[in-house]
């Protein structure tokens, strides 16, 4: 066990989701064998991130069913034409007075908060997707709430209560809606053969084994290059920002793919089958890192980014907010992940650098008549695309104002400064 510790690099996220698989799987096996009927696929889904939370949170793990309660209530006692407003603002502050207590415990108490309870925050910033997609669909009506009937029976509870605290998705996303993880478990039983689905789940523990193997050479790329203050060579300081950064991107992307793996081990993920007539399990996914890395422009990395997040957000806010919608969804997106100065001051830099990427590529897109202007173009837009989401992440993983200080003095902070002018000139 302290091997496999090793292995995770004491994430405890990336631990616990490999801790994980086994039930995970065992579920999956149980259901498709028929041993579990729908509604005991539900209780076992509730219990497993019951006992998971207590295990992994302690008493932190009461944030998360004061949440699950809360959300049985709202739907119970609202109409659903309101229900969406009340759950989302209730939600959020619910989470923000535990984001704002670390932080007094940060920058006031100057300690260091329990891993306990930042697993919890974690935990419980990922159910408040789930609670707000959920309501937003009652308000939508594209799932009808049996509360709304004279009927009240306690079965009804009991998938709304599966799905804010199902164990495969309680540490980490994908986010998917309501709507289709009613459908993931009911169809368990009716899943193909289980040789696609091992294929699956193989190859994506492999994609994870290799991200985590890739963040040892990042780390002794690190450690041979001193960053300088002050320091005469500009490139070599912002090659050392650039590699912290792909050092902290593969924590995320590890972490996203073992989520995958989590979902699917458990069912979850199972779409049918393609119009090829090849059985599809990569329904649920944050994204590719390869393919994201390579993106040569800052708002498709955006969107591609934690993909079901990015979803989430456009929905939640993008599509719904009439003034500023981009700078309003990044604000949110702020507020969302904790409210920390360098988190605030990050997503500011990243809406500017949206915002200024679409101005350029409008006004530069009828020049690139030849080959050559595409591939120069591409080529040097991939560059100030990684460099300049490389003061994102540096600003909202180091979280305090030392984050600026760092990218001031590696003048890698100029590029942000490049998409202000870019919108002023436009």
């Amino acid at each position: 066990m302290d091997l496999f510790w090793l292995f995770c690099d004491g994430n405890p996220q990336l631990f616990y989701q490999f801790v994980n698989m086994p039930f995970a799987f065992l579920f999956y096996c149980l259901a498709r064998q028929g041993h579990l009927s729908v509604i005991n696929r539900y209780v076992y889904l509730t219990l497993g991130g019951f006992i998971f939370a207590i295990l992994t949170m302690g008493s932190y793990s009461l944030l998360l069913f004061f949440s699950a309660v809360l959300l049985l209530l709202l739907i119970y006692c609202l109409h659903p034409t309101h229900i969406h407003h009340w759950t989302l603002g209730l939600q959020m502050c619910w989470q923000t007075v535990w984001h704002l207590y670390i932080q007094y415990q940060l920058y006031w108490l100057q300690e260091t908060p329990d891993s306990r309870l930042l697993l919890a925050i974690s935990a419980l910033m990922l159910m408040t997707q789930r609670v707000s997609s959920l309501s937003l669909d009652l308000q939508e009506g594209t799932i009808t709430s049996s509360f709304q009937n004279s009927s009240q029976d306690l079965s009804v509870l009991i998938p709304f209560l599966s799905y804010s605290l199902n164990f495969p998705a309680l540490l980490g996303g994908p986010l998917c809606s309501f709507n289709t993880f009613v459908q993931s478990v009911r169809q368990m039983s009716v899943t193909p053969h289980l040789t696609p689905y091992l294929r699956r789940l193989t190859s994506k523990i492999l994609q994870v084994i290799i991200l985590v193997w890739i963040k040892y050479p990042l780390k002794e790329l690190l450690k041979s290059i001193t960053f300088r203050v002050n320091s005469p060579c500009v490139c070599q300081n912002i090659i050392w920002i650039w590699i912290l950064s792909l050092l902290l991107k593969m924590n995320y992307y590890a972490h996203w793919k073992v989520s995958e793996c989590v979902n699917n081990a458990a069912g979850i993920g199972f779409h049918g089958y393609s119009h090829s007539g090849k059985k599809s399990w990569d329904g649920f996914s944050d994204g590719s890192p390869w393919v994201t890395e390579a993106l040569s422009r800052p708002s498709a990395f955006a969107r591609q980014w934690n993909r079901t997040t990015a979803v989430w957000l456009r929905r939640m806010v993008f599509k719904r907010s009439n003034i500023s919608p981009l700078f309003m969804t990044f604000l949110f997106s702020a507020w969302w992940h904790g409210l920390h100065p360098g988190q605030i001051l990050g997503f500011i830099i990243w809406s500017v650098t949206v915002q200024g990427d679409y101005k350029m590529h409008h006004f530069l897109h009828p020049m690139l008549t030849s080959k050559w202007r595409k591939w120069l173009y591409v080529c040097l837009n991939w560059a100030f695309t990684q460099l300049t989401i490389s003061c994102v992440v540096v600003c909202v993983e180091l979280q305090s104002l030392e984050s600026v200080k760092l990218l001031w003095c590696s003048y890698i902070a100029v590029l942000p400064l490049l998409s202000v002018l870019i919108i002023i000139i436009l």
